[in-house]
């Protein structure tokens, strides 16, 4: 059959390279680890400054959130998460996040889905989604002379 060929994979993360998460920020990075065309889900290390404010945005799916190391929340609650903190978003979230200590923020993000970038009066101004993001890793490695890491594959 054929959903015997399906394996389990291993990336190695330490060779997955950090990019810079263009347009949007030059000094938030993503590491992208995972792809999954069929369900839409996408795994990435997000990295960011101490203080560093990401978009506000809306998610069509649900979303996972570990915190590596540094403090951040949302400008919509009044919780921090700290080293160890999980955080789950169901479908249809909107929030705004920021750093709150004073060290570099690093996460492990599981998103299902597309990610909407909101402006200020709720109007759609970008789609993030598993292809946007896989594309911007692919353009990223083409460009510095990387060879890509298949992040999409399903074989062993």
């Amino acid at each position: 059959m054929f959903c015997d060929t399906v394996h389990s994979s291993i990336i190695q993360g330490e060779e997955a390279p950090w990019h810079p998460f263009l347009p949007y920020a030059d000094d938030v990075f993503i590491k992208l680890l995972k792809v999954n065309p069929i369900t839409g889900e996408w795994v990435t290390m997000l990295k960011t400054p101490a203080h560093a404010r990401l978009p506000r945005h809306h998610h069509a799916g649900w979303v996972m959130v570990y915190t590596i190391s540094g403090e951040w929340r949302y400008l919509e609650h009044d919780w921090v998460a700290k080293p160890g903190s999980f955080v789950y978003e169901t479908a249809g979230t909107r929030h705004t996040p920021i750093g709150v200590g004073k060290d570099e923020v690093v996460t492990l993000n599981i998103v299902q889905g597309d990610w909407n970038l909101m402006s200020d009066d709720d109007q759609v101004l970008a789609i993030e989604n598993w292809r946007s993001v896989m594309d911007r890793y692919l353009n990223h490695c083409s460009t510095h002379g990387i060879t890509p890491i298949d992040v999409s594959s399903f074989a062993a």
